[in-house]
């Protein structure tokens, strides 16, 4: 034979292995779904025995039916839903499931909430498309073993009965989900390998529950991860003032009884912080030794700018609270080379500080919000 002949029957012999491996799985899938089907844990309403009967729900397009907001295929799909895991609950003797409808404010939290699990601008969007409207409980625990690749979160979100997109909770019926793994962090961008990892195991975790995942090109993940992640690294901006002695050093367990009386709290690590009232902090204090040291001459307040919001001016209070200790403890206000920062210097930088919250706002990402304190936590 010659070479092109062999090489025909070889290239003939690869398209029929291929072929056969497609069929197979092809036969594999269809088998999963089948078997997910008739699964024992699966709710079959009709077949459930001592219950008692659940009406058939009508597609509606009134608002006033047990999936409010909703109406035309919208409805039908949410009356399915319904219908799927009416058994489920006991309402009553003879009283059908109904799905309770958020209230406006409630249901305007909800939106809120899954924006910030599952973010367009900050994560990369992985719909799945469910074989059949599935309760939160069944789910969760299958969704939260796929929480992490490298240090990059993963979170989903499902888009309930209602209509709306909200957390995936226990008790809540779902018809679509959406997942996203965040694009950067403060450290690294989203690679190759951890979105290879992800697609793997998002894959075997879609089969598990029934779903067929929409796979993003690599490519363009890349890429946005790469922007996402300069923004990150070009906004990384931790802006600090130090005190130092104007005597001898400070005895540490004299500074502890000083720094609780401005308000701050101490931290395992030994860092101070000094609260926002609202669980997180407005700006951090540093003894600038080791723990075991019994005395410091220098003391550093930082700020971690993209992390706190301009309303909360936490420039303006980390440089209320030195000028307070500079009275209590004989100190002066320098710069990390020791020379004195005078009030028209801190003046200036105060306003290099809201030209940075602009530039924040103007990408989208303000300082401070749900997205900021993702992308920098």
């Amino acid at each position: 034979m010659t070479d092109l002949q062999l090489s025909l029957i070889g290239a003939g012999g690869v398209f029929i292995v291929g072929v056969f491996t497609y069929n197979k799985w092809q036969e594999y899938k269809a088998k999963k779904s089948v078997e997910r089907a008739f699964a024992s844990d699966h709710d079959d309403v009709l077949m459930r025995a001592g219950d008692a009967p659940v009406p058939r729900q009508e597609p509606s397009f009134s608002l006033d039916g047990a999936a409010p907001g909703v109406a035309g295929g919208e409805a039908t799909a949410a009356a399915a839903a319904l219908s799927a895991v009416a058994g489920d609950a006991h309402y009553g003797e003879g009283q059908p499931a109904q799905a309770a409808a958020p209230s406006p404010e409630q249901a305007a939290s909800l939106a809120e909430q899954a924006t910030n699990l599952v973010d367009p601008l900050i994560d990369c969007l992985l719909p799945l498309a469910l074989e059949t409207p599935v309760r939160g409980e069944k789910i969760l625990p299958v969704l939260q073993t796929l929480r992490l690749v490298g240090n990059k979160p993963v979170h989903f979100i499902g888009l309930a009965v209602s209509g709306d997109w909200e957390p995936i909770v226990h008790g809540g019926v779902y018809t679509k989900l959406q997942g996203g793994v965040q694009l950067a962090s403060r450290t690294t961008a989203l690679n190759e390998l951890e979105y290879s990892e992800l697609v793997t195991r998002l894959r075997a975790m879609a089969d598990e529950i029934g779903a067929e995942p929409e796979i993003p090109d690599m490519i363009e993940v890349m890429a946005e991860a790469r922007n996402i992640h300069r923004f990150v690294a070009g906004h990384d901006a931790q802006l600090g003032v130090n005190l130092q002695s104007n005597g001898a050093p400070w005895a540490i367990a004299t500074l502890l009884g000083a720094l609780e009386k401005k308000g701050f709290d101490v931290r395992p690590d030994g860092r101070f912080v000094m609260p926002d009232g609202e669980g997180g902090y407005l700006f951090s204090l540093s003894t600038n030794v080791t723990l075991a040291e019994e005395t410091t001459s220098r003391l550093t307040l930082l700020l971690d700018v993209p992390c706190v919001a301009p309303a909360r001016d936490g420039f303006g209070a980390m440089v209320a609270c030195a000028k307070s200790l500079v009275a209590r403890l004989d100190a002066t206000i320098v710069d990390d080379y020791n020379t004195p920062l005078s009030d028209a210097a801190l003046e200036e930088i105060k306003g290099q500080v809201q030209d940075f919250y602009a530039e924040m706002e103007a990408s989208d990402i303000p300082a401070g919000s749900s997205r900021a304190l993702r992308l920098f936590s």
